[in-house]
């Protein structure tokens, strides 16, 4: 596949999905349990031909970042905020969204349960494997650079299935998880059915970005994961990236085999009016694929918004 240009995109980007009202239906994610090359739960798979050219090399560090602080900022109820915001939109499924903003405190709705994450671990694979390579003192070898960007760019379930091998399975990413200051997310045998909160996003998110200039994770890792999630293919570009002009963003679409429902998730970062928004929407009962990216992107857009208007008011 021709590479892209590194430049993350400025603006709205065509993608799939159908044109809402300022606070319409709006939803992330999308990851399926089987048979699916991109955005699938794999316990196995096989590995898609490696890549050559390695990540720039990535320094050690061990202090896990400070988790985030929650609803609460310069006497106003964020959470209330946000409720008031997203609630009427959400019908029949079930929704958890979280906002990071300009401040410290996480806005979250929804946040009491967890969720399947489907392909959004695959931010949280190559973060601890990044953490793997710094403890190793080394850059990624080719082969994982090049699962690293197919996991991400393309969503490719065998490329994370090699990658979830790598970093040594559910275990791995739970020890990598309490250095990156995730304090609600659990690892599971299949790496799609990892369970997950939208606050627990928005702080990988943070580990990510380094809003808070302590990350574990070294400059170069963490330029690499975000230039990954600016350059997802075109057909994926849904989800959070409706709340801003600019994105970096990893979705994930499931559907569930008991009911046949849908997963919908959407995590990443957005510009919208000037300020930088960490955001992270989780769903399911879908009745559709289509159906949870309209509420995923409404629900999105309208957190940001609600959020947004809280600093304009300071």
């Amino acid at each position: 596949m021709p590479r892209r240009p590194l430049r993350r995109p400025a603006g709205h980007l065509p993608r799939h999905r159908v044109r809402r009202s300022a606070l319409s239906a709006s939803v992330t994610a999308v990851v399926l349990l089987a048979g699916s090359a991109a955005g699938g739960a794999f316990l196995v798979g096989r590995s898609p031909d490696s890549a050559p050219a390695a990540v720039a090399s990535v320094s050690s560090a061990s202090s896990p970042p400070a988790a985030a602080a929650t609803s609460e900022e310069a006497g106003v109820d964020l959470d209330a905020v946000l409720a008031e915001a997203v609630a009427p939109l959400i019908g029949d499924a079930r929704l958890s969204v979280a906002v990071l903003g300009d401040g410290d405190a996480i806005a979250a709705y929804g946040d009491s349960e967890a969720y399947d994450t489907a392909s959004i671990v695959k931010v949280d694979v190559l973060a601890a494997l990044l953490l793997l390579a710094q403890d190793e003192g080394r850059e990624l070898n080719g082969a994982e650079h090049g699962y690293a960007s197919a996991m991400i760019r393309r969503s490719d379930n065998a490329s994370a299935t090699r990658l979830w091998q790598v970093i040594g399975g559910a275990e791995g990413l739970d020890a990598a998880n309490a250095r990156l200051g995730l304090t609600a997310t659990t690892a599971a045998r299949a790496w799609g059915l990892t369970q997950t909160t939208a606050s627990d996003q928005v702080r990988l998110l943070r580990a990510v970005f380094d809003t808070d200039g302590d990350s574990v994770l070294s400059a170069d890792a963490r330029a690499y994961v975000q230039e990954l999630m600016g350059r997802v293919e075109a057909d994926q570009q849904w989800g959070v990236s409706a709340a801003g002009t600019g994105w970096s963003l990893k979705n994930g679409w499931m559907p569930r085999t008991t009911t046949g429902l849908w997963d919908i998730n959407s995590v990443g970062r957005v510009v919208a009016g000037g300020r930088t928004y960490l955001v992270a929407v989780l769903s399911d009962g879908h009745a559709t694929k289509e159906a949870g990216i309209s509420l995923v992107e409404s629900v999105a857009e309208a957190a940001v918004s609600a959020v947004g208007a809280v600093s304009d008011a300071r």
